[in-house]
C-alpha cells in the first residue's frame, strides 16, 4: 500500500432509475480515511450516507466517479468491472441489521470460521480455532459462540458481525449505523469494541450514522451529508463546536439540550 489514504472515494455519483425519471442518491461526494483514523459520515435519513457507503466496497455501482484503494483505482464509473475479488478483504463493511447479516442457519463461530478460511486459506480445524479465538475477544463466549443468530441477543449479533467482518484482517471497516438496531446498553458495549478494534488494529474506518453523539466519540473527522451531497467536512470537534453550513447547524440543534455540542462522556462498557 502506498502513503496516503486506504480508502477513498472520489467524485461519487450514485443514480437509480434512468432518464428523466432517475434520482440521485449521491451526488458528486469525496470522501477518505487514513490508515488508524475514524472518520465518521452524518446526516438524517434518506441523506445518501448508506448509499455512499455501499458504494465503496462496491454494493451499489456508481455512475460517475471512482474507488481508490491505498491510491489505485479498484472501481471506476462506465468501466464495468467491480472491485477486483483480490482485494475483497482489504475493505469490510459491518451492517445496519446484524440478524440480515448473518446467515441464520450458522451458528455464530461458523460465520466467523467461514470467512477466515475463505480468506486466509487455513484448514476448518485452524479456523474453527481462530473464530473462537476472535469472537472471545468480542465477549463472545464458547457457549454463546455455539448458537444460532435467533439465540442471541441483538448486541451479540452484531458484535459476531463485527468479528466476520474481521476475519479477512482488513485494512478499511466500513460501519453502516452499527447501532441502529441494538439496545442502548448494548451500544455503549459495541462503541467501546469498535474503538478499541480500530486503535489495536490501525484500522481505517468509515463510521455510517445518524446519531451526532456517537460520530462525535468515535471519529476525529467528520462529513456531514444533506439530499446526496457533503455540505461541509472537517475535525469532528471543529464541525460540532463552530458549524459552517446552516444544514449542520440545524442538525445539531436539533439534538436536545444540544448536548452534543459539549464533550460527550465515554459510554460505559
Amino acid at each position: 500500500m502506498t502513503p496516503g489514504p486506504i480508502i477513498e472515494a472520489r467524485d461519487i455519483t450514485v443514480r437509480f432509475g434512468h432518464g428523466a425519471q432517475a434520482l440521485e442518491a449521491v451526488r458528486h461526494a469525496s470522501v477518505f480515511v487514513n490508515a488508524n483514523e475514524a472518520v465518521g459520515v452524518v446526516g438524517e435519513s434518506g441523506s445518501g450516507k448508506t448509499t455512499l457507503a455501499r458504494a465503496i466496497v462496491d454494493l451499489v455501482r456508481p455512475a460517475e466517479g471512482q474507488i481508490l484503494l491505498g491510491g489505485v483505482p479498484v472501481v471506476r464509473a462506465g468501466s464495468g468491472k467491480g472491485f477486483p475479488r483480490a482485494d475483497r478483504w482489504k475493505v469490510q463493511m459491518v451492517f445496519q441489521d446484524p440478524y440480515s447479516s448473518l446467515n441464520p442457519r450458522q451458528r455464530a463461530w461458523e460465520s466467523v470460521a467461514e470467512a477466515i478460511q475463505v480468506w486466509q486459506r487455513v484448514p476448518a480445524r485452524e479456523a474453527r480455532a481462530q473464530a473462537l479465538g476472535l469472537l472471545r475477544s468480542m465477549g463472545i463466549t464458547e457457549d454463546q459462540a455455539g448458537r444460532f443468530p435467533r439465540a442471541l441477543s441483538g448486541g451479540q449479533r452484531q458484535r459476531v458481525s463485527v468479528a466476520r467482518a474481521l476475519a479477512p484482517r482488513p485494512l478499511a471497516l466500513i460501519a453502516d449505523e452499527p447501532t441502529s438496531a441494538i439496545d442502548q446498553s448494548a451500544q455503549a458495549h459495541l462503541l467501546n469494541l469498535l474503538r478499541r478494534i480500530q486503535h489495536e488494529r490501525g484500522l481505517a474506518v468509515l463510521f455510517i450514522s445518524h446519531d451526532l453523539g456517537v460520530i462525535r466519540y468515535l471519529t476525529s473527522r467528520v462529513y456531514v451529508m444533506k439530499a446526496g451531497e457533503i455540505v461541509e467536512s472537517g475535525p469532528t470537534e471543529r464541525v460540532f463546536t463552530q458549524p459552517d453550513h446552516p444544514y449542520t447547524k440545524l442538525l445539531l440543534d436539533s439534538v436536545p439540550g444540544r448536548r452534543v455540542v459539549r464533550r460527550a462522556a465515554a459510554p460505559v462498557s
